[in-house]
């Protein structure tokens, strides 16, 4: 990846495509195929949770299928125990890490151009772990930049607490107001920002090795 924006540039025209042929009925609505996969599961809850989250968790597809809110909200109608809540939140951490190291893989894979290697930042990775599409993005550019694998084991450390928040968060709070986060121009709006974010970046590392050659000339 040569620039910077390319990511997500390619994020955003993946996410448009898609809300596109979901409003043409071209495609069946994401939860329409997780709600088929609830009945195909329903004696498989904690597999059901795995299937649903991985789906999500995987970059780019991650767009089609609104899983984690779906999985949460199973769990919260499923009104499950204290010791329940704890193996349900073991089955999306793992669930989530199968899907980072996924993301990963891909991203060394695909990555065209690589990258070097960076120092770990915990700091941009709790910001990725925002919502389970951004950090399946960040795990794929990981990958591309050749970064150790820990990082994969880490963010399923930081999954632990960040999905036993999420299913108390859905407890307490509004169904309406915890969908929002899977609403597509949300969505938009965010990987719209990250792009511009990205041009930015891109436009400034231009102008620094651009700059030497204007001295030298």
């Amino acid at each position: 990846m040569k620039y910077t924006s390319t990511l997500p540039l390619s994020a955003l025209f993946a996410l448009c495509l898609i809300s596109l042929l979901v409003y043409n009925q071209i495609l069946p609505p994401g939860i329409e195929i997780l709600k088929n996969l609830e009945h195909s599961f329903a004696d498989y809850f904690y597999l059901l949770i795995v299937v649903i989250i991985l789906l999500e968790s995987i970059v780019y597809v991650g767009f089609y299928f609104p899983g984690q809110f779906f999985a949460v909200v199973l769990v919260v109608l499923a009104k499950p125990q204290l010791s329940d809540i704890v193996f349900l939140t073991l089955a999306m951490v793992v669930a989530a890490t199968i899907g980072s190291a996924l993301n990963f893989a891909l991203g060394r894979r695909f990555g065209k151009e690589p990258l070097k290697p960076h120092p770990l930042s915990l700091k941009r990775l709790m910001l990725a772990m925002i919502h389970i599409n951004s950090l399946a993005f960040f795990m794929f550019f990981q990958g591309a930049s050749r970064q150790s694998p820990r990082i994969i084991a880490l963010a399923g450390l930081l999954n632990l607490p960040y999905y036993l928040l999420l299913i108390f968060g859905t407890s307490l709070l509004s169904e309406q107001l915890m969908q929002l986060a899977e609403n597509n121009y949300l969505l938009i709006t965010l990987v719209s920002m990250w792009l511009l974010v990205a041009i930015y970046l891109d436009i400034k590392k231009y102008k620094a090795l651009k700059l030497p050659g204007e001295i030298k000339a």
